[in-house]
């Protein structure tokens, strides 16, 4: 059942940085559950609920992993250069990977090593690259290009996401749900995220479709299974805890389906909607980074027209 709730008098600046606590205590709830099932999960959490740390990687309660370093890397990106640039990014993400994150996934890894041997910030074309982890980092680029064309967005949603997975799908991903934060940091209702950008998608690509596939279990690293699980749970819940608890206990990649869906659950339900007690747990250096960046991405100036630069 779709639920339909709008929070009233939205404030964009706020739910920007409730989209990127989202993302990260997502990410932490998720990381426990990471590549077990459903039937695991319930065996040994009943229904796994609390920042709690442990999972493949025995992290510290409420600790990250690669989807929200990666999102910090590219937002420090554009912060320092006032914009998306692939060069740039490519750059952000190499210094990351030296510095040895707790997680890599294995496109990433591949692809960022390629940059380092030809200095080129787009990996080749690979039908093969739909994974989800474009789609895992890209909440400072729908923060950065708030208010901008619609050209604009897409531009430098494949700028960031080509670094590394540069593939149709994982581009038609990353742009929808890039427009679905941004249109649920203006006041957009779930009905207006399903009917403006859920729906157009399974159109445009019907790998897509969730409304007539059986609820996602163990949704895997690709990019189609990731956005099923993320929006099933997404439209069928009613706020920001239900949404995250609903996803992760599917399991599979649940470190990214939980910081996606953390992301757009923060950017629509915001600040208020969060749990203290997972708001207290999550690591207080990431809370603060992400919350830092929230403020200066979305305050960041758009760069200028066309027709600006134009004027004598």
């Amino acid at each position: 059942m779709l639920r339909t709730g709008r929070v009233a008098d939205p404030n964009p600046a706020d739910r920007a940085v409730a989209a990127y606590l989202g993302l990260a205590i997502g990410d932490a709830l998720g990381s426990t559950v990471e590549f077990m099932t459903p039937r695991e999960i319930s065996a040994k959490y009943g229904v796994h609920q609390h920042l709690i740390g442990g999972g493949w990687l025995h992290l510290k309660p409420g600790q990250v992993t690669d989807d929200t370093t990666m999102a910090l890397a590219l937002g420090e990106s554009i912060l320092q250069q006032g914009k998306v640039d692939a060069l740039a990014v490519a750059q952000a993400f190499d210094a990351w990977m030296r510095a040895k994150p707790v997680d890599i996934g294995n496109t990433v890894r591949r692809n960022l090593l390629q940059f380092r041997k030809t200095g080129t910030p787009a990996a080749p074309y690979s039908d093969h690259d739909a994974g989800n982890g474009a789609a895992m980092r890209l909440l400072p680029v729908a923060l950065a290009t708030f208010g901008q064309s619609e050209d604009a967005v897409r531009a430098a949603s494949r700028a960031q996401a080509h670094v590394t997975h540069h593939s149709a799908l994982s581009d038609a991903a990353c742009e929808c749900l890039i427009f679905m934060v941004q249109d649920a940091l203006r006041g957009a209702s779930k009905n207006d995220l399903l009917h403006h950008h859920a729906h157009p998608l399974a159109a445009r690509h019907a790998e897509f479709k969730f409304r007539a596939v059986r609820q996602s279990q163990n949704p895997s690293g690709y990019i189609v299974d990731t956005i099923q699980a993320v929006f099933q749970s997404f439209f069928d819940t009613d706020d920001f805890r239900a949404c995250l608890i609903d996803v992760v206990n599917r399991g599979g990649d649940a470190d990214t389906t939980g910081a996606i869906a953390g992301m757009l659950a923060g950017a629509l339900y915001g600040l208020e909607s969060i749990p203290d007690a997972w708001l207290k747990t999550l690591d207080t250096q990431v809370r603060r980074a992400c919350e830092a960046q929230a403020n200066s991405l979305f305050q960041l100036p758009s760069p200028p027209s066309h027709a600006e630069l134009s004027v004598d």
